[in-house]
């Protein structure tokens, strides 16, 4: 039976070690990074191989292709896409550079699913405050909730019309983090009126995509005890408060802003509600420890997860891929942020 996790790889090539520990183990899916990441012919073996692994041709395969900073397959075989905030910046129009957006993610889609990526942990919802740290920085889509849940609404669509779910992201809200999450715990004191206000603003409007991934943030006004990835509370508010239906995931396990053993980690995100855990390390160790902390993937959790991969469409939105590209590197790689790499229309995946 599937197990409530999503494990990462150590290489380029599925080690008989990592092939035994998988059907083993049997995860719901599985992620990638750049270690991972060489050609299109290699990362189509690679992905292959995971989904044999376990006997499920449908298993999903994650990757984090924010654009800019955040983007593990790039040039020579991949284009360059910019980050978020370059298409406002480009444009200085929100209708315009909503259209870029969605145009970004179907051309994203296209890059994955063709080496047999179908999940991309984009897009990025939160609203930094300012002087919050810049691990968000340019990842946002804009300075405003409403600007970045319409943006972040076009990406997402991008990503669905061209057969990859989104996976809306740090839920309920990284802005206002002063602390990096990979380094340490962040807590964030606003009041609930204020993230009402601010940071749930773009969550609650994207409540109904497929999926979202927690954020390792303490917030006072929900749980001043825990961090929102093994937070009953701040899961409740998620479903409850956000009226999120979708899969969550937690954030990476192994990221410091999390506590305890990898083990109790896991058991404690599940057990506040997420439905499943991400470990991407590729550690073997590692990956046994929180396979001890994980169970089955049953219940409430394992149909919201047959629900997500239900909306992967087999017949991706047309897509002129050279003008379209060509397009997108024009008026934003171009304009907004100089970025080098071939045209986002003549890398072929």
């Amino acid at each position: 039976m599937t197990s409530a996790a999503i494990y990462g790889c150590s290489g380029q090539v599925l080690t008989e070690a990592e092939r035994a520990f998988f059907a083993e183990a049997r995860p719901w899916g599985f992620i990638l990074f750049r270690r991972n990441i060489d050609s299109p012919d290699q990362v189509r073996a690679l992905t292959a191989a995971l989904r044999d692994s376990i006997g499920d041709p449908d298993a999903p395969v994650l990757v984090d292709q924010e654009g800019g900073r955040v983007q593990r397959l790039g040039p020579p075989h991949w284009p360059k896409y910019p980050p978020g905030d370059a298409y406002l910046k480009a444009t200085h129009d929100p209708g315009v550079a909503r259209e870029l957006a969605r145009l970004g993610g179907r051309l994203m889609a296209e890059d994955l699913r063709e080496v047999g990526i179908t999940v991309d942990c984009a897009p990025v919802l939160d609203v930094p405050v300012p002087g919050a740290h810049d691990i968000i920085g340019d990842r946002a889509w804009a300075g405003d909730p409403g600007l970045v849940a319409l943006l972040a609404r076009a990406a997402a669509e991008g990503l669905l019309a061209g057969g990859v779910l989104p996976v809306i992201k740090h839920m309920p809200g990284h802005g206002r983090a002063f602390a990096d999450s990979h380094h340490e715990l962040p807590v964030v004191h606003a009041g609930l009126e204020a993230l009402e206000a601010w940071d749930f603003v773009p969550f609650r409007a994207l409540s109904d995509m497929p999926m979202a991934m927690t954020a390792h943030v303490v917030f006072h006004a929900i749980d001043p005890k825990r961090p929102a990835t093994t937070s009953k509370k701040a899961i409740r508010l998620m479903r409850e408060g956000l009226g999120f239906g979708g899969l969550i995931m937690t954030d990476d396990l192994s990221m410091k802003a999390l506590a305890g053993s990898l083990s109790s980690r896991a058991a404690a995100a599940l057990k506040a509600g997420c439905d499943v855990v991400l470990h991407c390390s590729g550690d073997l160790g590692e990956m046994a420890e929180v396979a001890e902390g994980t169970g089955k993937l049953k219940g409430k959790s394992r149909r919201r997860a047959e629900a997500a991969l239900a909306r992967i469409v087999r017949q991706p939105e047309p897509l002129d891929r050279l003008a379209d590209g060509r397009r997108l590197s024009r008026t934003v790689t171009a304009l907004a942020t100089g970025l080098k790499g071939p045209d986002v229309g003549e890398a072929q995946a």
